[in-house]
């Protein structure tokens, strides 16, 4: 939590999303790093974590355009900032194939693709996207040991894979693990898991050649971009949180969003309230792991609404309604689709820019006729 102090807080209006596109850039550059500079086609950063079409740009400028998106609404961001490529992370089913068949006809310049594991979702895939003149891309979805999407590597996958490979308005264009459920805090123990997963995809694919292959969250990717020569898809590096800065010291990246709060309250010689309710921070995890406040280590949450977060804090007697304060979000994605946009911070000043999280809204445009 090394955000310096803020010069003009009485300028942001709060609860209020905050973002440091020096802290993105540098980021950015550490990504870059990892893969080397020769290796930025292997990079296929998440959207989801920002939804901002700014931090594409940031990265569009360096060379990055590869993306994945979770959403229709963030396939589109990803369209309307004109990148060459996107991954729709899990398969579109019902009126979300619809949805993708629009956006393949308004963005003709940006290559589509999506993910599968289920022969009945392919084939509506196929019977809907395929086209024999431009074939819609698909990537096998392998679980990896997460067991949230995917299918195992075996005879399944194969009959899949054969079947794509039969299909004139399909193409099989690759393999993608996500290994979403390696969050341990030893080093060690994230490499010997990505060892195995590795281990697998390597054998099925020394005899069962493949386009690409597409692997790694955020707490292994550093693993991945040193021992394959694979793309990698972390989401999360690019602004960071105070829940994967205090699991994974090992991996060096900067908090580059965080949110202003402000005392609305005092109900009580040791307790404050600020305007933190669940509408402003994601209230996924237990009432005390939410938010790290800067300079108020000792705050323990009492209670959470809509609007408001009770604190006891040593401190009480020192703050006053109207105080600002840093509040560090431990899972900052989920966060972020929480506010309409995030006030720019550029040395420690609220610049009077703003970006949209464009692809917050899951519907961003009307859905197609």
């Amino acid at each position: 939590m090394d955000w310096p102090k803020l010069t003009n807080p009485e300028d942001i209006p709060s609860p209020g999303l905050l973002i440091d596109p020096d802290r993105v850039s540098r980021n950015i550059d550490r990504m870059i790093s990892a893969v080397g500079t020769d290796g930025i086609d292997r990079l296929r950063p998440h959207v989801k974590s920002h939804k901002m079409i700014e931090v594409m740009r940031l990265q569009m400028d360096r060379g990055i355009n590869k993306f994945k998106a979770a959403t229709i609404a963030e396939l589109e961001m990803v369209a309307e900032a004109g990148a060459k490529d996107v991954l729709m992370a899990y398969q579109p089913v019902g009126p979300n194939i619809k949805r993708l068949a629009g956006l393949i006809d308004r963005f003709p310049e940006t290559s589509f693709a999506a993910l599968t594991d289920d022969m009945a979702s392919a084939r509506a895939i196929a019977d809907q996207l395929g086209n024999g003149s431009n074939p819609f891309r698909l990537f096998i979805d392998i679980d990896c040991g997460m067991h949230r999407t995917g299918i195992a590597i075996g005879k399944e996958m194969n009959s899949l894979r054969q079947w794509i490979e039969a299909q004139q308005g399909v193409v099989f264009s690759g393999l993608h693990a996500y290994d979403g459920h390696l969050h341990q805090p030893s080093l060690e123990t994230r490499k010997k898991e990505v060892g195995a997963i590795k281990t697998a995809l390597e054998n099925y694919t020394a005899a069962n050649p493949v386009p690409e292959v597409i692997v790694s969250g955020s707490p292994t990717f550093g693993l991945w971009a040193s021992t394959t020569g694979w793309q990698c898809s972390p989401g999360t590096t690019l602004l960071w949180d105070i829940g994967y800065a205090d699991s994974f010291p090992d991996l060096e990246f900067e908090i580059a969003a965080c949110l202003l709060t402000r005392v609305i309250s005092k109900p009580g010689d040791t307790s404050i309230c600020i305007d933190l309710g669940h509408k402003a921070i994601a209230a996924e995890n237990p009432l005390n792991l939410r938010v790290s406040l800067q300079g108020i280590a000792d705050a323990t949450a009492l209670s959470q609404s809509e609007e408001h977060l009770v604190l006891k804090t040593s401190q009480a007697g020192q703050l006053f309604p109207g105080n600002t304060i840093l509040g560090f979000p431990r899972h900052i994605c989920p966060t972020v689709a929480l506010h309409a946009g995030a006030t720019v911070i550029r040395n420690g000043t609220a610049t009077g820019e703003h970006w949209r999280v464009s692809a917050r809204d899951r519907l961003w445009h009307s859905p197609p006729e």
